[in-house]
């Protein structure tokens, strides 16, 4: 039975990238056309280059011309970017430089990076399957600010000939707040706990966090448990029992090492979705940008062997945080889980007594459990 879709067509623009990319986006193709057909869902799909692809057909790793497409879309599904292929190139033209500048003009402040582990792979976690099955987190993860975009930055040269680098940890009360309502806004709707973790005993910027993510919490969402936690232990609490989180909040230098710990507790990086999300435009729409965790993995690339899942969640998000259509979210999501307790695995989640299967394997087996599952 399908659905009728009224109103105009969700915009989505996609952004394969390098590697794998262009496999695993292959796959989410496959789920769009299925959400068109099966659910009458009307989406007006766009597809642009970035990072070495770009390069290497325009000289940039992303252009003005993509970039206007990305301001005109209501999401971005990006797959991957870089490899080998340019790592000689001056730092202002790698790969990486499109997808920072996508978060910067867009100005996605808020990265979501869920954690979850399904019951078919709890035996792929690197820890103990009672510490991991059902764990279902997520990590927010301030994206703007803080030591990767503080001023002053640089290498110099001192006047002995040594060198010395310099970044600079930064942050502002607006940046703060705004990150953290991000985080308590979707802790109510999970369960209801935040933990802000900072270093507020050794660095000032910490101490900010902390007095302003309390005070955020005191006078807005007084109802949502909320605990602080020094960055280093979190790290150790992320392997020593995992489920006692539900929703973390942090900077972006803890943000990026606390979300990476957190997705080799569910057993592979392709298995892992992201979101980044900017403040509501006046139509109440916010600029996002969706893509896996996993990089190009261009040493697999062209194999079919790359996990098209991480890329998959990845656009359930989208459906869910920019499409409004958090029920055709939960049927991807459970399309996947079901296909996952049928025992099929690509090459990375491969266990005793699972079936093998390639990247378009997967991706059609997906598909046709959207026809299954109910929800």
């Amino acid at each position: 039975m399908s659905t009728s879709e009224t109103g105009p067509a969700h915009k989505l623009l996609i952004l394969p990238g390098d590697g794998i990319g262009k496999e695993v986006m292959r796959e989410v193709r496959r789920v769009i056309d299925w959400f068109q057909r099966r659910r009458n869902i009307a989406f007006e799909v766009t597809e642009g280059l970035v990072g070495g692809s770009s390069i290497d057909a325009h000289g940039l790793p992303i252009t003005d011309e993509t970039m206007a497409l990305a301001h005109a879309a209501d999401a971005v599904l990006l797959g991957a970017v870089g490899g080998p292929k340019w790592d000689n190139l001056p730092f202002a033209i790698k790969p990486e430089r499109g997808l920072l500048r996508l978060r910067k003009e867009l100005e996605l402040f808020a990265n979501l990076r869920p954690a979850m582990c399904y019951a078919a792979l709890a035996d792929a976690s690197s820890l103990k399957r009672e510490l991991v099955e059902g764990l279902d987190i997520v990590i927010v993860r301030e994206l703007t600010g803080g030591v990767y975009f503080g001023e002053p930055r640089g290498i110099e040269t001192l006047p002995d000939g040594q060198r010395r680098g310099i970044n600079t940890q930064v942050y502002t009360t607006d940046e703060i707040r705004r990150v953290a309502r991000v985080a308590f806004e979707l802790a109510k709707g999970r369960g209801n706990k935040v933990t802000s973790s900072e270093k507020a005993n050794v660095m000032e910027s910490g101490v900010l966090w902390r007095e302003e993510v309390q005070r955020l919490h005191d006078e807005e969402f007084p109802e949502v448990e909320l605990e602080h936690m020094y960055a280093d232990n979190a790290a150790m609490q992320l392997v020593r029992r995992p489920k006692q989180f539900d929703v973390i909040v942090t900077d972006n230098l803890f943000g990026d090492i606390l979300s990476d710990a957190a997705a080799m507790l569910t057993g592979s990086l392709g298995m892992l979705p992201s979101a980044s999300l900017g403040a509501p435009r006046a139509d109440g729409k916010r600029p996002a940008l969706y893509e896996p965790v996993h990089g190009s993995a261009p040493d697999i690339a062209g194999q079919e062997i790359a996990n098209p899942i991480a890329t998959i969640l990845s656009f359930a998000m989208a459906l869910r945080w920019s499409f409004g259509l958090a029920d055709e979210a939960t049927r991807l999501e459970k399309a996947v889980e079901h296909v996952l307790s049928g025992g099929l695995r690509t090459a990375d989640i491969l266990q005793p007594g699972t079936a093998k299967v390639s990247t378009g394997v997967m991706g059609e087996a997906i598909v046709r459990a959207l026809d299954k599952v109910t929800i």
